[in-house]
């Protein structure tokens, strides 16, 4: 499934989506920027709440798919251009995080 199949699947409000044709394979689910740097992996679809400018750091060391910020989290203007600079998907869900992960386990 790509991210754009995902953002519409799920009905995901799009933050921003440079990359709609990057393929998911899984999902991880994490806070802790250390913890998702070691155990994300490779075209994950990242569900998290933070929404600083180290998670666009995260998410381009991990070469995840895309980012899910759950919980109607969003980003500002500067994290928002830079994830789009860096070729970082990243979509919102109001869900909490359990029933974000439930739409996404559905679909992937």
């Amino acid at each position: 499934m790509t991210v754009k199949e995902l953002k519409e699947q799920c009905s995901f409000d799009v933050i921003c989506m440079p990359d709609g044709e990057r393929e998911i394979c899984g999902c991880y689910i994490g806070d802790l920027l250390s913890w998702v740097m070691g155990r994300a992996q490779e075209d994950n679809a990242w569900i998290t709440i933070m929404s600083n400018i180290n998670v666009v750091a995260v998410a381009s060391l991990s070469d995840v798919s895309c980012v899910v910020l759950a919980e109607g989290v969003t980003l500002d203007d500067e994290v928002k251009n830079t994830a789009e600079q860096k070729g970082i998907n990243v979509l919102c869900s109001k869900e909490p995080i359990f029933e974000t992960a439930l739409k996404i386990s559905g679909n992937v």
